[in-house]
């Protein structure tokens, strides 16, 4: 506590224990703030960029690669760049005036299009040149450089190159090959459509030929049913004298049943046949379409023998007719019946032929499953009638015998009704004679209707058919004579309703007609509608073959353009693939290289342990000689007797600064001679300045000098380049000798241009002369005493 009371006695020593305490803060400070941030104010660090790229071409597109990259590294501001020829950049890291250089290559463009090209990819190369050797920092600062350039081109180059970057790989050279095999398919498709379009175009023009053809077959058609109707109505005017004749023969037969009323009972039975077919036949008119197709055959087979068996009727009646005519002149009435017995013998065996005829006919259609149930009902029912016919005809003769037999004479009246029976029976002839010519012919009509139209051929069949049962009855009631006027009656019924019928055909012949001609317009429309059809898949043909031959252009441009697509080995891809994993690399070359951080902090460290070195050399030697001092000897002398004892041991600590950097450490450097000279003139300039401030100031000195050391720590760029200092430090660097130590070491140990030594030499020799002088100051002053000197406030 008293050694501190001692330090409150004044102003000076008070200040004394401030600097004492503020010395940590000064020498922190002052190196903290120097190197707060030095790499954020790398922007401050002159830099040289070359430029020398020339545009290139890459599929037809201009590529500036390296002017992109010189903007996007100026847009990011790393360093200070300054545009510099090749010869400026190089004499610019030579002298200092740059810390590196980066020279961007007149084909950094063309490398970076070369994938896009044939031939062998080529990376783009930057040139960075740093002189190490001036600031060792700057090969950690040149890496940032490294990345920040790779990262600046890998920006524009990777935008830029990959917009050049191939594109062909395998899968696209297989795909672009598999979508020409598809094309090739698609245009065998389009061609066998163009094909098939073909044949559609003639099929079409068939149509159109065949519907102009239907066309025609129904204006034909449309004619036949007119013709079919006139023919209908003529059919339905004979019918009428048909019934008109049959209600004659009526009359005729009611007479000629007077006279023979057993023969009449027999003709009854018979007309009730004949009857019962008529009305079975016209009771079936409406189905006569539905059963044709199994009715045309059957008229075809018993038409003719229907009619055989009228003509044999119609003889029978006629022999009848003739027998009746020469009865009266013969003899006796009982010869007349025994040869109208005979005559009616001949008419059963007619009847029974038609009775076997329509047996058979009931036969065949008994056999067919599919013939209609109607038809087979008619042909029973005819068969029966036919049957009773021939039973009835076979009693009458047997009733003509019988009559013969009784011998009776001839009488008046019943000659009367032989002649009207006479007259009768040629009439009925007649009629049976009509009957067995249009028989035959049924079928065949019926047959030729059926051809015109479908529907009409089965109606007129069953009609012909009709008018053959009807033929048959008035036959088979010609034979059954005593019966016969009830049958005829009936017959003439029934010729009234195949009247009525005819004449409902000819309404429905028509509207059949009508609908053929509706049709004939369908089928115009419908041919109208082929000939359009036909010209449309015309035009569609002519575009299929467009199609057919665009998709053959498209095959065969896919073939070539799969075969332009360059199909890379595995090898090739690879090259490709590292080049655009490293678009742009950098071809450093480094000027006068530091193998390590303790070369590089070499020039930095030793300087400052000579300055320690003289700081504490003087805190135990004593900068003035106070003998000399006191004596009489000049100022220069007491200077230098001051400073040789100081200057033996600053050199014998260069020496052995020396030897342990280079035999314990494996210091390396360019000029061992020049290093050992430049420290030891270090030596003598500190060992001056130091000797020069402890002997202006005394104790204070001591702290002064320690001040400069921190000035000088701070200010003499040891790590980073002065640039990224403040602005301060940036004034005082070049005032300060340790400042030119470090750079003049720096040359000496890394090499490079010398020039900045024996720039540092001079300084140095300067500031040597400087201490002296102040020494030499600092002598005169001391011997002047005071009691302020005899008596100190402070002492260290």
């Amino acid at each position: 506590m008293k050694e501190l009371r001692r330090f409150s006695r004044s102003r000076l020593t008070r200040a004394a224990i401030a600097a004492v305490v503020m010395l940590p803060l000064l020498y922190a400070g002052l190196y903290l703030w120097s190197f707060w941030d030095p790499q954020g104010h790398l922007d401050r660090v002159p830099v040289a960029l070359v430029m020398q790229d020339r545009p290139a071409t890459a599929d037809g597109k201009p590529l500036h690669a390296g002017q992109d990259l010189a903007e996007e590294l100026r847009e990011r501001e790393v360093f200070d760049w300054h545009a510099a020829t090749p010869e400026q950049a190089a004499d610019g890291v030579r002298d200092g005036s740059y810390y590196l250089s980066l020279t961007i290559p007149s084909d950094f463009s063309s490398r970076l299009a070369s994938p896009s090209k044939d031939g062998t990819p080529s990376p783009a190369e930057l040139g960075v040149e740093v002189d190490t050797g001036r600031s060792y920092i700057m090969s950690s600062i040149s890496d940032a450089v490294f990345n920040e350039v790779r990262a600046a081109a890998a920006q524009t180059a990777v935008r830029d190159y990959l917009d050049q970057v191939f594109v062909s790989i395998g899968d696209m050279h297989d795909k672009t090959t598999e979508a020409a095999d598809g094309a090739d398919e698609l245009h065998e498709g389009a061609d066998k459509i163009d094909k098939g379009l073909g044949r559609t175009e003639d099929a079409t023009q068939q149509l159109s030929t065949g519907l102009g053809q239907t066309r025609n077959g129904a204006q034909q058609l449309t004619a036949g049913l007119g013709s079919a109707n006139t023919a209908t109505g003529k059919l339905a005017e004979g019918s009428a004298k048909v019934t008109k004749g049959l209600v004659t023969a009526q009359d005729g037969l009611t007479k000629l049943g007077t006279g023979l009323t057993k023969l009449g009972e027999g003709s009854a039975k018979v007309a009730t046949g004949a009857r019962q077919v008529s009305d079975q036949v016209h009771a079936n008119s409406g189905k006569v379409n539905a059963a044709a197709d199994t009715a045309i055959p059957v008229l075809e087979e018993w038409g003719p023998k229907v009619g055989e068996a009228a003509d044999h009727l119609a003889d029978g009646l006629d022999a009848i007719a003739d027998g009746l005519g020469a009865e009266p002149g013969s003899g006796s009435d009982a010869g007349a019946a025994a040869r109208i017995g005979a005559k009616l013998d001949r008419v059963s065996g007619a009847a029974s032929e038609a009775a076997d005829s329509a047996q058979a006919v009931q036969n065949r259609l008994d056999a067919d499953p599919d013939a209609d149930p109607e038809l087979r009902r008619l042909a029973r029912a005819a068969a029966s009638s036919a049957q009773s016919a021939a039973t009835s005809a076979r009693s009458a003769a047997d009733e003509a015998g019988s009559l013969g037999g009784n011998g009776s004479g001839t009488s008046s009246q019943t000659r009367q009704t032989i002649a009207e029976l006479q007259r009768e029976a040629r009439q009925l002839a007649a009629n049976a004679r009509k009957v067995a010519e249009a028989a035959p012919k049924a079928g065949p009509q019926v047959a030729a209707l059926r051809e015109q139209y479908n529907a009409l051929d089965a109606g007129l069949a069953k009609l012909a058919d009709g008018a053959a049962q009807v033929d048959a009855g008035v036959a088979k009631s010609g034979t059954a004579v005593g019966k016969l006027e009830t049958g005829v009656g009936k017959l003439a019924d029934g010729s009234q309703q195949v009247t009525d019928g005819l004449g409902e055909l000819g309404g429905g012949l028509v509207k059949l007609t009508d609908g053929a001609s509706r049709l004939r317009t369908g089928v115009g429309r419908l041919n109208d509608g082929a000939d359009q059809l036909h010209t449309g898949v015309g035009k569609l043909h002519d575009g299929s073959g467009k199609i057919s031959d665009g998709s053959k252009e498209l095959a065969d441009g896919l073939a070539d353009g799969a075969e332009q697509i360059p199909d890379y080995s595995k090898s090739e891809r690879d090259g490709r693939t590292d080049m655009m994993s490293d678009p742009v690399r950098l071809a450093t070359s480094v000027d006068n290289e530091v193998p390590n951080y303790g070369t590089g902090f070499a020039p930095f460290f030793v300087p400052l342990a000579l300055w320690v070195g003289a700081m504490i050399v003087y805190m135990v030697l004593r900068p003035l000689n106070p003998r000399l001092l006191a004596g009489t000897a000049g100022a220069l002398r007491v200077a230098f007797s001051g400073w040789f004892p100081a200057m033996a041991l600053g050199a014998a600590q260069v020496g052995v600064l020396l030897t342990v950097l280079k035999f314990a450490l494996g210091l390396e450097a360019a000029h061992w001679a020049g290093v050992a000279g430049l420290l030891l003139l270090t030596a003598a300039a500190f060992m001056a300045i130091v000797q020069a401030v402890n002997a202006l100031l005394g104790a204070p000195g001591r702290v002064a000098a320690l001040a400069l050391l921190m000035l000088q720590l701070t200010s003499a760029a040891g790590t980073y380049p002065i640039e990224t200092s403040p602005g301060f430090f940036q004034t005082i660097s070049p005032w300060l000798p340790m400042s030119w130590v470090v750079s003049a070491l720096r040359r000496l140990i890394s090499g490079g241009d010398l020039t900045v030594v024996w720039q540092a030499c001079g300084v140095l020799t300067l500031f040597l002369l400087l201490g002296l002088a102040l020494t030499v100051l600092a002598v005169n002053k001391g011997r002047t005493w005071s009691v302020r000197r005899l008596h100190p406030e402070l002492s260290l």
